[in-house]
């Protein structure tokens, strides 16, 4: 049964339905600055599912109240990384520690690059599968 025929990364809330428009995002935006969150703009050309570490750009907005500065950010991201996969986070501090309240993305590559899924027969009837993101068997610059 194939789950996601789209062939589209699935991280994050929203990652079923299309992209979202700008308007869209700063709403998301907006929902989650009225609940106190702080919000992170990261990036990544590697989507593996267990790559759970992006590189992030700037710092987290702890002290921005205004959708339309998060989403000034995301702008700058993209210009910068335009082939890259861009993803805003929101973090929850009300109980002491910094935990994810809201992740989604809102940048992806055209064509996104896909993941592998490659299948090893060991012992038995024994079966191994691994995924591998298809840019990660090229360098980092030429990555898509």
């Amino acid at each position: 049964m194939m789950t996601n025929p789209t062939g589209r990364l699935t991280q994050g809330q929203f990652s079923f339905l299309p992209d979202l428009t700008d308007a869209e995002i700063s709403l998301q935006i907006q929902y989650g600055l009225d609940r106190g969150h702080a919000w992170s703009v990261e990036y990544t050309d590697d989507p593996h599912p267990r790559n759970t570490y992006w590189e992030m750009f700037g710092m987290p907005m702890f002290d921005l109240k205004d959708a339309a500065g998060v989403l000034a950010e995301v702008n700058e991201c993209r210009k910068a990384f335009p082939r890259h996969y861009i993803r805003l986070m929101a973090f929850d501090s009300t109980r002491g520690i910094e935990s994810i309240a809201m992740s989604f993305i809102v940048n992806r590559p055209d064509p996104e690059p896909g993941l592998a899924l490659e299948r090893q027969e060991v012992g038995g009837r024994t079966m191994r599968y691994t995924t591998r993101a298809d840019a990660a068997g090229k360098p980092e610059a030429e990555r898509s």
